[in-house]
C-alpha cells in the first residue's frame, strides 16, 4: 500500500507528491503488464501524457487516476483512497503560488524540490547561494537582472528569497552543503556594508549543525566544476531519484538519469576535496571580510 506523506512534512510539497504518485502509477502499470499506449487510451490521452504523469511533470485529474487504478487491477478501497488523496494533494498549490507574478514557471518546480529535499548540495561561482543571502545582498543581486523593476516588485522578489530560507529554520531542516568559489566572496555586490554583513551572516551560518560551507580558494587553480554552478537535491523517500538542477538565464535544466547524476556527484566530490575543509571556513571568511570590508 502507498503511504501518503504526513501533512506539513518535508515531502508534502506538490512537486514531490506528483513524483511519488507518478512513480507509484508506473510500478502499478508495469506490475499489471500494461503498456503506456494502452494506459493513455484508457484515459483518452496519449502515451506521452502517461510518461509525463509517471515522471511527475504534470498535474493529475482524479478521474484519470481512478481509471488507471481500475485498469491496473487496484481494487482495495483503502489503497485507492490513499492514492486519490495523494492526487488531490499533488494538485494543491505550494506556498510560492502567491508569488506567481514575479516567479517564472520553470523556477516553481525547483522551489517544490528544494522544499522537499533532505540534502541540498550546491556549488556557486558568482554569488552567495540564495538560501544563505541576507536581504540587502539579495536585493543587490536581484537588481542586476531587474534594474527597471518598480520598488514594490523588487521587494516582492526579495521577500520570495527570504521566504525560501524558512526551510532552514524549520524543525526538520534539510542538510545544506554549499561550496563557494572564492570569487563570489570577493565580488563587491551591493557595496562595502552589504558585503561585510553578508560575510558576517555566512560566519554565523557555519555554526548551524545542518549547514556545511566550503570555499574553493583561488590557489586551487582550475577545478572540477569550471563549467558553472549547479545543485544536487536528495530526498528522504527512497523512491525518489536525486535531481541535478542547473539554472540558466531564462530557463533551467533538471537531470535525473543515472549517468548524469554520477557525473555531477563526482564533480561535487572533487570540489569538496579541492575546497578548504569546512572547519577552516569561519577563519577564511573572517580573513576576507577584514581584508576587503573592514569595519
Amino acid at each position: 500500500m502507498t503511504m501518503v506523506p504526513a501533512e506539513g512534512g518535508p515531502a508534502s510539497g506538490p512537486t514531490v507528491l506528483r513524483m511519488l504518485l507518478g512513480g507509484q502509477l508506473r510500478r502499478l502499470r508495469e506490475g499489471a503488464g500494461v503498456t503506456r499506449e494502452a494506459a493513455g487510451w484508457e484515459i483518452r490521452s496519449s502515451e506521452s501524457k502517461i510518461s509525463r504523469m509517471e515522471l511527475g511533470r504534470v498535474g493529475f485529474k482524479e478521474r484519470d487516476v481512478s481509471d488507471l487504478l481500475t485498469l491496473y487491477g487496484v481494487t482495495a478501497e483503502e489503497e485507492r483512497a490513499a492514492l486519490l488523496t495523494l492526487a488531490r494533494d499533488a494538485n494543491s498549490p505550494g506556498w510560492w503560488h502567491r508569488y506567481g507574478d514575479v516567479l517564472p514557471s520553470w523556477f516553481q518546480s525547483y522551489l517544490g524540490l528544494e522544499a522537499a529535499a533532505a540534502l541540498i548540495r550546491t556549488y556557486e561561482v558568482q554569488f552567495v547561494p540564495g538560501l544563505l543571502q541576507t536581504a540587502d545582498y539579495a536585493r543587490a543581486v536581484i537588481l542586476l537582472g531587474h534594474q527597471g523593476a518598480p520598488p514594490d516588485e523588487l521587494e516582492r522578489r526579495v521577500g520570495l528569497r527570504m521566504k525560501r530560507q524558512e526551510l532552514l529554520r524549520r524543525p526538520d531542516p534539510p542538510q545544506l552543503w554549499a561550496v563557494l568559489d572564492e570569487a563570489a566572496l570577493r565580488r563587491p555586490i551591493g557595496g562595502h556594508a552589504v558585503m561585510r554583513a553578508q560575510l558576517d551572516a555566512l560566519i554565523e551560518a557555519t555554526a548551524a549543525p545542518h549547514i556545511r560551507l566550503q570555499v574553493v580558494p583561488f590557489d586551487a587553480g582550475g577545478h572540477a566544476a569550471a563549467s558553472g554552478a549547479f545543485s544536487i537535491l536528495r530526498f528522504g523517500d527512497e523512491d525518489l531519484p536525486d535531481i541535478v538542477y542547473i539554472e540558466q538565464l531564462t530557463s533551467a535544466i533538471y537531470l535525473d538519469k543515472r549517468d548524469d547524476l554520477d557525473y555531477y556527484a563526482l564533480a561535487m566530490e572533487r570540489l569538496c576535496v579541492e575546497a578548504a575543509p569546512p572547519e577552516s571556513t569561519p577563519e577564511l571568511l573572517t580573513k576576507i571580510r577584514d581584508e576587503l570590508y573592514p569595519g
